[in-house]
């Protein structure tokens, strides 16, 4: 992207995943917003990107919220200039059985991971095709794909953003807009350490047992870098890859070859 150096925004910016796409948009020149609900660590994030030479700016958003997405997107104009890739990224992963959920886990999750990637997209997606370019890149997950046990709510939310992805991708592919999804497995992040943590206690097993079991579900055995994730949406994001739409790509290490 070094030639076209796109403003960025990038959703649930203050955690592994989100450090690492910002930090790799922004070392290959491009101005990047990032937003989450957790201010101190979102801005802790943009001064590093800063004083790496960067350009990084921190507003900090409920994405589950419509309206908050709506004054993020004035603030972003205003500061920055049009959203021309928007990075999906914000997400929860509680771990609960089905029957022990409470129904406001299962509200929160479907909230945030999907109607606030619908609340972004409804948001960003009309500046994108009056331009007649655009980039929207949906962080989704395995689970997009296959089901896990434990984790009903998150693994319908990414089912229906995978569906989402795809309806998009129809609407909008004569508009010069791209949107895709990546499918990660298990990353190593701090909130796949803090899954562990939980499964552990439940468990009775060690974190590190559970970390092994994490990992082994991936024929490479091992966890996926949040960087390589990154360096498949510095691709999608570029004129290159302008025939790619519409598209779900594992980044799992060879888990799900579907």
């Amino acid at each position: 992207m070094r030639d076209t150096q796109r403003v960025v925004l990038i959703t649930g910016g203050s955690g592994g995943l989100g450090r690492a796409l910002a930090r790799s948009f922004a070392r290959n020149g491009s101005p990047v917003v990032i937003t989450s609900r957790n201010k101190s660590r979102l801005e802790a994030v943009a001064a590093e990107i800063n004083r790496e030479g960067g350009h990084a700016l921190a507003l900090s958003c409920d994405v589950g919220q419509k309206d908050a997405v709506e004054r993020l997107a004035s603030d972003v104009e205003n500061q920055v200039g049009s959203v021309e890739v928007l990075i999906n990224n914000a997400g929860i992963a509680p771990a609960v059985s089905f029957l022990e959920m409470p129904d406001s886990v299962w509200h929160e999750v479907l909230n945030i991971n999907l109607s606030g990637t619908y609340n972004c997209c409804k948001t960003f997606l009309p500046a994108m095709i009056r331009s007649r370019w655009g980039r929207i890149i949906n962080i989704a997950s395995t689970t997009a794909k296959v089901a896990y046990s434990h984790v009903s709510a998150y693994t319908s939310s990414k089912h229906g953003v995978l569906g989402l992805t795809r309806s998009l991708a129809l609407e909008s592919a004569k508009a010069g807009v791209t949107v895709n999804a990546i499918c990660p497995g298990y990353l190593d992040t701090q909130l796949t350490h803090k899954s562990a943590v939980l499964m552990a206690q439940k468990t009775g097993k060690t974190v590190a047992e559970v970390i092994n079991i994490f990992a082994g579900t991936s024929p490479q055995n091992r966890l996926i870098a949040p960087e390589e994730v990154a360096s498949l949406a510095l691709l999608l994001a570029s004129d290159k890859a302008a025939a790619i739409t519409g598209q779900a790509i594992n980044v799992d290490g060879g888990a799900v070859m579907v």
